[in-house]
């Protein structure tokens, strides 16, 4: 078993190490080889592979079937503490999809778990979300105000 988990990282990291260069990346064999090494790593449960794979799938996956898997992944990681994931899980609500439509109330949620995780823009989102409101989200200045104060002290 341990074999197997090394053996998961190393090749993630090399997978990782290999995206310098774009024309392997256009290879379909080598591009298949790096993705199945992401997928791998991420469904052992790390965090920033999670994050990592769920950002590509959402961004540059093909098809609805990728997409959903991205926004798995992302849900995962964002679970789990990751800022950058629960940011884009916002951004994700926010702008809704065929399935489902925007809804505010999410994405404040999402971008909640981000700005307390430290992710640099969720609280400047906040603070614009929390003030005009939006789909499922009554306006708060209250609120607005405590996110625009957290906005400004990370440097907007």
């Amino acid at each position: 078993m341990l074999l197997w988990k090394l053996r998961a990282h190393v090749g993630y990291r090399v997978a990782r190490w290999l995206l310098r260069w774009p024309s392997l990346v256009r290879q379909p064999r080598a591009w298949n080889w790096m993705q199945g090494q992401y997928a791998r790593m991420a469904n052992l449960g790390d965090v920033a592979a999670q994050s990592f794979y769920g950002h590509l799938l959402l961004h540059r996956g093909q098809g609805f079937g990728a997409r959903e898997e991205g926004i798995r992944m992302l849900r995962l990681a964002a679970r789990a503490g990751d800022g950058k994931s629960a940011y884009q899980l916002g951004v994700v609500a926010l702008a809704g999809d065929t399935r489902n439509p925007p809804d505010a109330g999410e994405a404040a949620s999402w971008w909640v778990i981000a700005e307390a995780a430290g992710h640099p823009l969720a609280a400047k989102r906040l603070a614009d979300l929390y003030r005009d409101g939006g789909p499922g989200l009554a306006p708060d200045p209250a609120a607005a105000e405590r996110m625009a104060a957290s906005a400004v002290q990370r440097g907007f």
